[in-house]
C-alpha cells in the first residue's frame, strides 16, 4: 500500500466504512432514476438509451439550419460566396432586428418539439433545446449582453401558465452566463393569435403592441439584447419587439429561435 493510502487509512475513525467515490453514488442514483423513469425520445416517446435526447429517426427528421446563411434573416443560402452574405429578402425588406438565428426549419421533429413545449407543457425538452439554441446562435450570443424573451399577453399567460420563450431564455442565460431580464418587454395591448394570419395581417396585429416598461429602461439602454422566441414565421412579432427595445435605447437586437419558416411565402398553421 502506498504512503498516501496508509495515511488515509490511519485518519479514518475506527469502524468507519471505507470512503466511496462520489461518482459511484451518482451512477447508482442515475440507475435508480432510469428504472423509475426510463429515458424516451423527446419527440416520439420511443424508449432510448439516454435522457434529454432523440431517437435516430427523429434526429434524422430535423432539418438543421447550417451555414451558409443570410446574416440578417438567418435563412439558409444556396452557396457560400465568402464573407457576410445577405439574402434578396433581407436586401428588399431589412428587418428591424440586426441578425436572426434558428436551430432548424419548422418542420418534422422540430415542429413536434416546439408544439410539445408550447401546447403540451413538456418542459423536459428545455435542456436539449437550450443547448441547441446556444450552438445555433454561437456567432451572435458572444456579442450580446442581456437575454430577453418575447412576452405573452396576460390573458394567454394565465391560461397557459407559462411563457415558453421565457423558459428558453432562462436556459440560454444559464448556459451562457448572460444577464436575464424576463420583464424587459411587455405587451401593452392584447393581440390576436398569429396562427392563420397573412404576413400583412401579422404585421398589423403586432404593430405597437410591445414596450419596455419605464422602470426597466435603464436595463435596456445601451445594451446588446438577445431576443428569444420559439418560431420565426414572417418576423413580424420579433420585429415589433426589436423596435420597442431600440426605442428604449438598446444598441442592437439579435434574435434567436428554435425554428424558422425557411419558405418565406408559406405561413404555417
Amino acid at each position: 500500500m502506498s504512503e498516501a493510502g496508509l495515511d488515509e487509512e490511519s485518519e479514518r475513525p475506527p469502524g468507519a466504512a471505507p470512503a466511496r467515490e462520489p461518482g459511484m453514488l451518482r451512477r447508482a442514483l442515475a440507475a435508480i432514476s432510469d428504472l423509475l423513469m426510463p429515458p424516451v425520445c423527446l419527440a416520439c416517446r420511443t424508449p432510448i438509451g439516454d435522457h434529454d435526447a432523440l431517437c435516430a429517426g427523429c434526429w434524422r427528421d430535423i432539418d438543421f439550419i447550417r451555414p451558409p446563411l443570410c446574416d440578417r434573416l438567418g435563412l439558409p443560402m444556396p452557396f457560400d460566396t465568402g464573407g457576410v452574405m445577405i439574402s434578396a429578402a433581407a436586401a428588399a425588406d431589412p428587418p428591424p432586428y440586426d441578425r436572426a438565428r434558428a436551430i432548424a426549419a419548422h418542420t418534422g421533429s422540430m415542429r413536434a418539439l416546439v408544439h410539445a413545449l408550447k401546447f403540451h407543457d413538456r418542459h423536459d425538452v428545455r435542456r436539449l433545446l437550450g443547448k441547441w439554441l446556444v450552438e445555433a446562435g454561437r456567432d451572435v450570443v458572444g456579442e450580446c449582453e442581456t437575454v430577453v424573451p418575447v412576452p405573452l399577453a396576460r390573458r394567454r399567460l394565465l391560461v397557459r401558465r407559462f411563457n415558453q420563450a421565457a423558459i428558453l431564455a432562462q436556459e440560454v442565460a444559464r448556459l451562457t452566463g448572460l444577464g436575464y431580464e424576463p420583464l424587459a418587454l411587455e405587451r401593452r395591448r392584447a393581440t390576436l393569435s398569429q396562427v392563420g394570419l397573412t404576413r400583412a395581417a401579422r404585421q398589423r396585429n403586432v404593430a405597437g403592441a410591445f414596450a419596455v416598461p419605464r422602470r426597466l429602461e435603464d436595463r435596456v439602454r445601451g445594451r446588446k439584447i438577445l431576443l428569444i422566441d420559439d418560431v420565426i414565421t414572417t418576423g413580424s412579432t420579433v420585429g415589433a419587439c426589436a423596435r420597442a427595445l431600440k426605442r428604449a435605447g438598446a444598441s442592437r437586437v439579435d434574435v434567436l429561435a428554435l425554428a424558422l419558416v425557411t419558405d418565406r411565402g408559406v405561413i404555417p398553421s
